[in-house]
């Protein structure tokens, strides 16, 4: 079986206040640790298609369409062979 793992961040001039706000959090509770926070999300998904190259087409048309706002935000994804 595939599993495509899927992660969607802001693109960087983007501005980004869930980030600002745990970067701020991070401040009061651990002083100096974080410069920058980009907050995201993470997709796993197991896929029905066995064929890794259609896999990654059509998954690169799944991310531009339905995932990710290509406006604003950005993707990136590896796909594997994993056992149930």
């Amino acid at each position: 079986m595939l599993r495509a793992t899927v992660t969607v961040t802001l693109k960087n001039e983007v501005s980004d206040p869930q980030g600002h706000a745990v970067r701020d959090t991070l401040d009061n509770l651990h002083p100096g640790f974080a410069q920058r926070v980009r907050v995201g999300k993470i997709l796993h998904i197991d896929l029905k298609e066995s064929d890794r190259e259609k896999a990654r087409a059509e998954l690169d048309k799944i991310c531009r369409e339905v995932l990710s706002n290509p406006v604003i935000e950005e993707y990136a994804f590896e796909i594997e062979e994993v056992t149930s």
